[in-house]
């Protein structure tokens, strides 16, 4: 089954960072013929605004509902018509208007480098971006969802290539991680093999959904991304995990975040996430 690409240009701080560029640029950079990829166009999935909600403690808080609603309704559709989205953004907080339009017994493989489990009142930030997996267990501010409950089972997401906590606020957010989450940090991940496990997941059984958060990947090879972390994995060992989760015959879609065109004035990086997408989606 072919891709069908969908721009969600959500920058969840509201102040217009390069993340919310980063789905044109990476049209630009031939995302569609490298993959081959038919087109999805865009959602109207803006934040324009960087007041944080003193309710939710979440920024730009209707704004991101809006995005959402908007997000929910094109992955609805595209299933619906038997297609394989891949949602480009934009940062993490795309992945809550995702979440709602899949099935709830829907398995998440989660690559990042962050957990992304902080909420309202834990995330420094406000940033739906530093709690979007927390959102969509059940965890976080309802109001990041636009629904109340969680989206997905805990039971069912495998949070992957993610780091250990290095300061206060990673260690308070690492406690709030839900222990029916399967967790497999970047050092393990290396250690049984990127390729072994992304196989492994890929052989289960049920629908599920793949987002890749790009600073799962090593600022030595990807520095282009809003928050690096030392520690991740190289270009090779993303795609050993990432090529036998996106051919797997039971993959809904896929979502793709935090590439930083403001990091990447030359636009090098986003060509390289191209030919890494293209390797490891391609058949």
């Amino acid at each position: 089954m072919r891709w069908t690409v969908v721009d969600a240009p959500l920058d969840s701080s509201g102040r217009g960072r390069g993340e919310q560029e980063a789905p044109a640029a990476l049209r630009r950079a031939g995302l569609l013929s490298a993959l081959p990829a038919e087109d999805g166009g865009a959602v109207d999935a803006r934040v324009d605004d960087p007041t944080r909600d003193p309710e939710s403690g979440l920024v730009g808080a209707a704004a991101v509902r809006r995005a959402g609603d908007a997000i929910a309704a094109r992955v609805a559709d595209l299933l619906a018509a038997g297609r394989r989205p891949l949602v480009v953004g934009g940062d993490c907080a795309i992945l809550p208007g995702i979440c709602r339009a899949l099935p709830f017994g829907t398995d998440l493989w989660f690559v990042d480098a962050h957990p992304d489990f902080f909420d309202g009142a834990t995330s420094e930030t406000g940033e739906g971006a530093d709690m979007d997996l927390s959102v969509v267990t059940g965890h976080g501010p309802a109001a990041a969802a636009g629904v109340d409950g969680p989206l997905v089972d805990p039971g069912r997401v495998h949070l992957l290539g993610h780091r250990p906590p290095t300061d206060e606020a990673s260690r308070v957010e690492a406690a709030r991680v839900d222990p029916r989450i399967r967790q497999v940090p970047a050092a393990e991940l290396r250690r049984r093999g990127p390729g072994t496990v992304g196989a492994a997941l890929a052989a289960g059984a049920g629908p599920a959904w793949l987002h890749l958060d790009l600073d799962a990947v090593d600022p030595a090879d990807l520095p282009a991304v809003t928050y690096p972390v030392p520690g991740g994995l190289r270009w090779p060992e993303l795609v050993a995990l990432v090529a036998p989760l996106a051919r797997a015959e039971r993959l809904l879609g896929m979502s793709v975040t935090d590439l930083n065109v403001d990091e990447d004035p030359d636009g090098r990086h986003t060509r390289r996430v191209v030919d890494v997408l293209a390797e490891a989606l391609g058949r």
